[in-house]
């Protein structure tokens, strides 16, 4: 009995820990991560959408993340995204927080989950490949790679042949992307926008890559005289209105705007900011076929 005993304590003794997925985050940090984590909090809307997605369940969210359904009554929310209750975070005993590199107070926030032995990572969707790679990840941990096949096929592999059918058409028009808020009107580049990504891949040659003074003030006159093959705007902020108000007092109001070719021909487009200036997640294939269909109007 005695010997029996001690094999079961030995083999006790030398089984396995609890599964862990090893992985780098978008801040270079070396991560592991138990299999599986059932307490998970996230600091941003997108990640937190997409780990639902990936079959997981979410205890805790920022404030923004409430007008969405799925999360739940029992998810708690945190607050801002930017400076969350972190008491409130505590305790939840999280497994596992999901944050952004593009918000620097979140770099404070992870040190002190470090502190306290959490594991968090830091996620970044610039484009539909970096979504892909996060829906990697999340399905190996929820165990759900059944779900990261589906987003292959409704996610990957339509925006894969729309880009086969968009270089077959072999063309590469200017375009003007403009995003508009109730303070400001500023033209963006492709970096670290999700239209610009879009519009980069799709092979539009957005102006304000090679002319970063659109970026920092623009101006009917510096429209007029680049005079866009395409005109897309994206609205931000609370107010849809208060940002149309303030297009139109910079730009569309002004009586050169009916001039300009992108207008007079019918190729200025208000995109729809769920697709073009939130992280779309599952729908990024619809964001491209919207390009498309806009790309293949112009042939027709």
């Amino acid at each position: 009995m005695k010997k029996f005993l001690c094999m079961i304590l030995i083999a006790l003794l030398c089984a396995p820990s609890a599964l862990a997925l090893s992985f780098t985050d978008a801040n270079g940090r070396s991560v592991e991560v138990a299999e599986h984590p059932q307490r998970v909090v996230s600091l941003y809307n997108s990640y937190g959408d997409a780990w639902l997605t990936a079959g997981g369940t979410l205890v805790g969210s920022i404030a923004d993340a409430f007008d969405d359904d799925a999360l739940g009554e029992d998810v708690q929310n945190l607050g801002s995204h930017t400076e969350p209750n972190m008491e409130l975070l505590f305790s939840l005993n999280p497994d596992f927080v999901l944050l952004s590199s593009d918000v620097a107070s979140q770099i404070d926030i992870a040190a002190l989950l470090e502190e306290a032995d959490i594991p968090c990572a830091f996620f970044s969707t610039q484009d539909w490949r970096d979504y892909m790679e996060s829906m990697r990840i999340f399905t190996r941990l929820t165990g759900r790679e059944d779900l990261y096949q589906q987003q292959l096929e409704t996610v990957q592999q339509p925006i894969e042949a729309i880009l086969a059918e968009t270089q077959a058409l072999n063309r590469h028009p200017t375009a003007l992307l403009i995003r508009a808020n109730s303070i400001t009107v500023k033209a963006r580049s492709s970096e670290g926008t999700v239209a610009g990504a879009i519009l980069r891949d799709m092979g539009f040659e957005n102006l304000a890559d090679s002319n970063s003074a659109l970026c920092e003030s623009i101006s009917m006159e510096t429209v007029l005289v680049e005079d866009p093959d395409y005109i897309f705007v994206v609205l931000q902020g609370t107010s849809a209105a208060a940002a149309e108000e303030s297009l139109t007092a910079v730009l569309t109001g002004n009586p050169a705007w009916n001039t300009l070719s992108a207008v007079r021909e019918g190729r200025f487009y208000v995109l729809d900011r769920d697709l073009f200036h939130y992280h779309p997640n599952a729908r990024w294939a619809e964001a491209y076929a919207f390009m498309l269909e806009v790309l293949e109007g112009a042939e027709g």
